[in-house]
């Protein structure tokens, strides 16, 4: 793969050697470039591996989850060190619901009894996974309590589509538990649909095949999931709304007023339990009814069926419901020429057992950033923006540090925030970037300045080179690749603090990291420990150097800009991407449903080969009406038109004397037009109309989500609704660009 990397690399080395000699940087004058670039160059001087190294070491000596004494002692540390290296640092406490198990008990009861072992084993070539009395159990968070005995059925990943296969083989899971499959959706999916469908219990594991010796081998002697690794994390229903379950909206102080659990919509009925894949095997071995599709197979060594049958469990968990404290570590670094223009870099420190890889190395490459930075203050250079550094707890169990604090200071960040840049993980690999997409070109800028440690081009051109060599990608697609200036970023949906600022209060945010070559089964279980991450994740801390280089050029330029790199023409284009997506996308289910309900009424369609098999016909559809897209189609082509108007006017603005501080403030605001006051349909937190993520994919994105997840559901009138919603979002957008483009000239 390497050498395909380098010679993709070959490839397009003219057109990166052009970039080079006419480097250009976003929202700065060519002289103020120039020392923005030669700043950038010392900034790097200061960059340690060893330095991250030591932090990840050190961090991850012991368990830290919220509320634990080493979860304490890690705040501590990060306090100390941004008191030493010269910010105005201050503790942030908040007060949330966070449970942690009292009794966890799964056995099955016939046709043969086993109680499951329900832990992690210690390795010697592990020096901290024997730490048992400190180790939280593995458990998934916000399963509720429960005593409950039934059949069990194998629901392969359990999501939607499974659960339609289901139903098509004539078997239903009311009343019964449900064994699914990590993977193919969050995990807080594969409960609220088992919920949905009547089931009263969840268990969820790993199986080898995704997550295991199918893989590579496994730990110690390789980087994959071994037979007693469990993957802890939380089942809230995060999609409804994140952060503490008992306070929406609002931060969750000492004396926040807080709802009664029972009364938490993001909380589920049913109980739920992570498993190894050593305590799922014989519960899917005893498994008989119909053989599992092929699809659904997993990778250990006996023929998966479904069931229900004669194989029953007992599933007893119970939980401390507590109110825990946790802290939040906030450090500013005042700007001097804009101190109420903050720039907001975050990672979280916490971690469901010791951490190494999430997320401590992501936390440790913001440290050495910020250690950076504090050298850069010592030989008299200041931002000119006000830096804020946060190191969030709570992220784990639902992103609670995070959206706490925003929820608190929403109406100070929306007057003061420029943006927000996101890390967690990180490791060795290529770079990733989602975000506002008005940032595209900005964070392409900044990917092409940061060289990749492995192969000495920047990170920008390695991942080009490795999308040119992707399977299926066609000769027509290569070309536009290589013409590309800039690469696209991803949309953001769920599973970091990002969330809370881009989701909620619509400060323009980015998720940076590295990875790709970092495969294992570590994540979220005693074995993400700096023994694994030192052998397997990036040896050399290299790829946290890298990490820091790319945020901290990201987090320098924000701060130091003359006039703010937004660029909004990125931004329409991508709403214009998006909107083509759902005209096609109804168009094409219109056609189905249309063919779909002759073959039914014409007795012609079929679900299987296999005559043996029960297979129930689907029922019939409603016909898919032709929904209005005229008013989004008309507020785009009026955003085009006006995003071109201040891209051409922000050109001159520098030199005409314009009011900078003003056009700033409005380009750093604008992104919040975009918010709908109501919120999404069924969960009003989520008010960004571009992005949120998805009711049934959890971390995954859903972009015009109000629209796009009405026409999921076929609920025509709520996407007719929600296509005003949002033409009307882009419309008030659009004016106030056009107001700044008259502030401007």
């Amino acid at each position: 793969m390497r050498k395909w990397v380098l010679f993709s690399a070959a490839l397009i080395f003219f057109p990166a050697f052009l970039f080079a000699q006419s480097k250009t940087l976003c929202g700065f004058s060519e002289a103020d470039a120039k020392k923005e670039s030669t700043l950038e160059e010392k900034f790097d001087g200061y960059l340690s591996a060893q330095n991250i190294q030591q932090y990840i070491k050190d961090l991850s000596a012991r368990p830290h989850h919220v509320g634990s004494p080493g979860g304490k002692a890690v705040a501590d540390y990060i306090y100390s060190k941004f008191k030493t290296w010269g910010f105005d640092v201050q503790v942030e406490s908040f007060y949330v619901l966070f449970p942690t198990p009292k009794q966890r008990v799964l056995e099955m009861t016939a046709p043969v009894k086993y109680r499951a072992l329900l832990k992690e084993m210690p390795l010697k070539e592990d020096g901290t996974s024997g730490q048992v009395q400190e180790q939280i159990p593995t458990y998934n968070c916000w399963s509720p309590d429960g005593d409950v005995s039934g059949e069990l059925v194998f629901v392969n990943y359990g999501v939607p589509d499974d659960y339609e296969t289901l139903r098509r083989m004539g078997i239903d899971v009311k009343g019964k538990i449900v064994l699914a499959k990590y993977g193919h959706s969050w995990r807080g999916i594969k409960p609220k649909v088992a919920q949905e469908h009547g089931a009263i219990a969840c268990i969820i594991y790993s199986d080898p095949r995704e997550d295991g010796y199918f893989q590579g081998d496994t730990y110690p002697h390789g980087p994959f999931r071994n037979e007693y690794g469990v993957q802890r994390g939380s089942v809230m229903d995060m999609p409804i709304y994140p952060g503490d379950p008992l306070t929406p909206g609002i931060g969750s102080t000492k004396d926040a007023k807080r709802l009664d659990r029972k009364d938490a919509g993001n909380l589920l009925k049913i109980p739920v339990l992570p498993i190894s894949y050593h305590d799922a095997e014989p519960l899917l071995r005893a498994l008989e009814g119909p053989v599992a599709p092929p699809e659904w197979r997993g990778a250990l060594p006996f023929t998966y069926h479904i069931g229900p049958g004669k194989t029953t469990v007992h599933l007893k968990l119970e939980f401390d419901w507590q109110i825990r404290e946790l802290r939040d570590i906030i450090a500013k670094m005042p700007g001097s020429d804009y101190p109420d223009e903050w720039v907001i870099r975050g990672n979280h420190h916490d971690a469901w057992v010791n951490g190494a890889s999430d997320p401590l190395s992501g936390q440790s490459a913001m440290l050495e950033e910020a250690r950076a930075v504090g050298e850069l203050v010592k030989t008299g250079w200041k931002p000119r923006r006000t830096l804020v550094y946060c190191a969030w707890d709570g992220e784990e169990p639902a992103l609670m540090g995070s959206t706490e604090w925003v929820e608190y200071h929403a109406q100070e960040l929306q007057e003061k925030a420029v943006a927000y840049i996101n890390s967690d993980g990180n490791g060795r690999g290529f770079f990733s970037a989602e975000g506002s997409h008005a940032l595209e070109p900005f964070i392409n800028e900044v990917a092409r300045d940061v060289i990749d440690p492995e192969t000495g081009i920047s990170v920008l051109e390695r991942l080009r080179a490795k999308e040119l060599v992707s399977p299926g990608m066609s000769v027509k697609a290569r070309k536009e690749l290589l013409e590309k200036k800039n690469l696209p970023i991803g949309a953001l949906g769920s599973g970091s603090d990002y969330s809370p600022f881009i989701q909620h209060i619509g400060i323009p945010s980015l998720n940076l990291g590295f990875g790709g070559e970092d495969d294992g089964g570590d994540y979220h279980s005693i074995y993400d420990s700096y023994d694994n991450f030192a052998r397997f994740k990036d040896p050399k801390f290299e790829y946290g150097v890298a990490l820091s280089k790319t945020a901290g050029r990201a987090t320098l330029r924000l701060a130091n800009a003359d006039i703010l790199p937004f660029d909004f023409k990125s931004l329409y284009q991508t709403i214009k991407k998006y909107s083509e997506e759902l005209i096609t996308i109804s168009d094409q289910m219109r056609e189905n449903t249309a063919l779909e309900n002759q073959l039914i009424s014409e007795g012609k369609y079929k679900y299987a080969t296999d005559p043996t098999k029960i297979i129930l016909p689907p029922p019939t559809r409603q016909e898919v009406p032709f929904l209005n897209f005229s008013n989004l189609q008309n507020s785009l082509t009026i955003l085009e038109k006006t995003s071109g108007s201040l891209s051409d006017a922000l050109s001159k603005a520098k030199s005409s004397g314009s009011d900078v501080e003003e056009i700033n403030r409005m380009l750093y605001r604008a992104e919040q037009k975009l918010l709908s006051e109501n919120g999404l349909p069924l969960r009003p937190w989520y008010r960004h109309t571009i992005y949120a993520p998805g009711l049934y994919t959890g971390y995954g994105v859903k972009t015009l989500p109000g629209i796009r997840e009405a026409i999921e559901q076929r609920n025509w009138k709520e996407a007719q609704q929600q296509i005003e919603i949002a033409a009307n979002a882009i419309s008030k957008f659009t004016a106030n660009l056009q107001t700044l483009v008259l502030i401007i000239k």
